[in-house]
Order: C-alpha cells, then structure tokens, then sequence
C-alpha cells in the first residue's frame, strides 16, 4: 500500500454509499458544522502560505506583492481540495464530521469533476465580495454582513434544490453523503 493512498472510508459497502448517494443529503446543521471546522482548518493552510510567500517573495509589505500573494493561497487552496476529493472524497473536515464527496451513482470524483465543484463552491463567496465592490462598501462591517447573510440565503437555498444538496453540488454533478455506519 502507498503511503499517498488513503485507507478504506468507514465500513460502507459500495451499494450503500449509491443509496445514500440517491437519497437526501445530510442534516443542513452538519454540512455547516463541516463548513466552519474547513474554514478552521482552511485558516492555517492559508497562514501557512501566506508566510511562506512572504519569506519567498521578500515581503516587506502587505500591499506589496498582493496578487502574488493571492494566487499562490489560491493554488494551495485548489491543490487542498481537489487531492482530497479525489483521494478518498473527504477532507479532513468531512472526514471528521462522516461526510463524503462522491457522483450520483455514489462512486468516487475524477479531477474534471473535482475542478467544477471547486470552481462553483466559490459561489459560497463571490457575489457578496463583488456586491460589496459594486457597491463601493469598505468598511469591515458590510463586508461581512453582507457575507453572513449571503451564506445564511446560499445554505437556505439547499432546501428548494433536489435531495436538499447545495447549488454548486447540484451544478458540478456530485452529492454530499453520510459516512456513518
């Protein structure tokens, strides 16, 4: 066995995970505990990025090299989720809170379809970032209320959307499935 290659998820057959995979997604209040504990886990990935672009790119100051610094916390966050999800279908996150990515038919996501659901689940933050910049909003305060209640509305949408699945699952194809036994 490769040391790249993660052990067997949980003790669910393959037939089980297609049932799940058929069936309504898991509890709103999960997916968002998972949610948060990501953006925990998310912030030192991205602490740790950052200082070493710093340390790299001989940063002196914030403004300095910023789209540098931007792009290269992308790619971290980009090469963080697609290796998971297509290694095994759980970031750490998920994994902690038995909940895996897989298709429809419950089998496991290939890159391509790894790509889109990272690419629309930026549909968590994109529009309140660009109608706050439409809006010439700087203050701290409407930035994150405008992003608070965009993600209470986003999260909310998943109960009008089939198998109660989010838009950017529903979009790139894949499902959010309970591992619990």
């Amino acid at each position: 066995m490769s040391i790249f290659k993660l052990p067997a998820q949980g003790t669910l057959s393959e037939q089980e995970v297609a049932v799940r995979a058929a069936t309504q997604a898991p509890s709103l209040r999960r997916r968002l505990a998972a949610f948060t504990y990501e953006g925990v886990l998310l912030f030192g990935l991205v602490m740790a990025v950052g200082a070493l672009y710093s340390v790299i790119a001989n940063q002196r100051h914030g403004l300095q090299g910023r789209e540098g610094m931007m792009a290269s916390q992308f790619l971290a966050l980009s090469l963080y989720f697609l290796w998971f999800w297509t290694h095994g279908g759980q970031t750490l996150a998920t994994k902690t809170w038995h909940l895996r990515i897989v298709s429809p038919d419950g089998q496991a996501i290939g890159l391509k379809q790894a790509l889109m659901r990272y690419m629309l689940s930026w549909l968590w933050l994109m529009p309140p970032w660009a109608g706050a910049w439409l809006a010439g909003w700087h203050q701290s305060k409407e930035l994150f209320g405008a992003m608070g209640v965009w993600i209470l509305l986003y999260a909310a949408l998943s109960f009008l959307l089939p198998q109660r699945q989010f838009l950017h699952d529903v979009l790139s194809g894949t499902r959010l499935v309970d591992t619990r036994p």
